[in-house]
């Protein structure tokens, strides 16, 4: 071989040797890059797997407190339904059996006080008894005009009444208007006396 052509062929072995290795460095350093691009990803999944963790647990819990906080109303709802369902069931009762109160003994003294309380709050000295039959049969025998010398009042008997249990007085033509009818007295209380009522249902105490 020609010294030429030795040298030639020195050269362009040292020239592949060369590129061989700058090629392995960047296959090297492109390794390196391409690890550490890698672990950089990975880490970023992992703050974005526990970020999105986080959200998650944190939507969960709301929604979860949102599900307890919507059944407890809706449990209290139904508690308070059912208590006004009892209640009702328990005041109708009452009324229904107001009427046979007029075969108590002391009924009489009953009917007066259920005028003497009417009289009173309208303060009025001449009204208009209206009552149902058998109260009115009893005011007519004496205590009518009991009560009219009582409370200096002159007091008349009116019509019949067709519902209720005990009396109703107008006066002043009309204008004043007193209900005392059991039933009105019962409902009058109803409001004051459900809870003492719903606790006695329930066994409790007062």
């Amino acid at each position: 071989m020609k010294p030429e052509e030795e040298n030639i062929e020195n050269l362009s072995r040292a020239i592949l040797l060369e590129a061989r290795s700058d090629a392995e460095q960047i296959q090297a350093d492109a390794k390196e890059k391409a690890d550490d691009i890698r672990q950089q990803a990975k880490l970023q999944a992992e703050s974005s797997r526990r970020e999105i963790f986080e959200h998650a647990t944190q939507d969960a819990e709301r929604i979860r407190s949102q599900v307890v906080a919507t059944a407890q109303m809706k449990a209290r709802t139904l508690q308070l339904e059912h208590r006004e369902k009892l209640l009702d069931k328990v005041f109708n009762a009452a009324k229904e059996k107001l009427s046979g109160l007029q075969k108590r003994p002391d009924y009489e003294k009953v009917a007066a006080e259920l005028l003497r309380e009417a009289i009173t709050q309208l303060k009025v000295d001449q009204a208009e008894v209206r009552a149902d039959a058998a109260t009115q049969k009893i005011l007519k025998n004496q205590a009518l005009k009991d009560l009219s010398k009582e409370l200096n009042s002159q007091l008349s008997m009116g019509k019949t009444l067709d519902e209720g249990t005990g009396i109703i007085v107008d006066a002043d033509n009309g204008r004043l208007h007193y209900d005392n009818t059991l039933e009105t007295r019962l409902n009058r209380l109803q409001s004051a006396l459900r809870s003492a009522v719903y606790h006695v249902l329930m066994g409790e105490k007062l």
